[in-house]
């Protein structure tokens, strides 16, 4: 697995070791509510719910009217579980197999 080199940098390091560090869900509310807007928060949590519902199989339109997102987000994240670095599938196999 290879990390794309335009987001390396010391801050993402940090970022990253940062999370790895929160013990549980109410730290991960702190941390995020203080690191990111309301917006970016459920933008992320949209996405991910979206690759969870792409990688069960369910089709664009049930997963625009569950998510609220639209198609172009729900392409974007397909993009990635097909193409990308295979982070949301890590984290959602880590999830069923929990």
């Amino acid at each position: 697995m290879s990390i794309d080199e335009r987001i390396k940098s010391q801050f993402v390091d940090d970022l990253c070791d940062g999370i790895l560090l929160l013990k549980n869900r109410d730290e991960c509310y702190q941390f995020f509510e203080d690191v990111c807007t309301v917006g970016e928060i459920k933008a992320i949590a949209q996405r991910f719910a979206v690759a969870k519902k792409l990688d069960a199989g369910e089709i664009y339109t049930d997963i625009v009217k569950e998510t609220g997102a639209s198609t172009a987000t729900i392409s974007r994240v397909k993009r990635c579980l097909n193409f990308g670095a295979d982070g949301y599938k890590l984290v959602i196999e880590r999830l069923k197999n929990k």
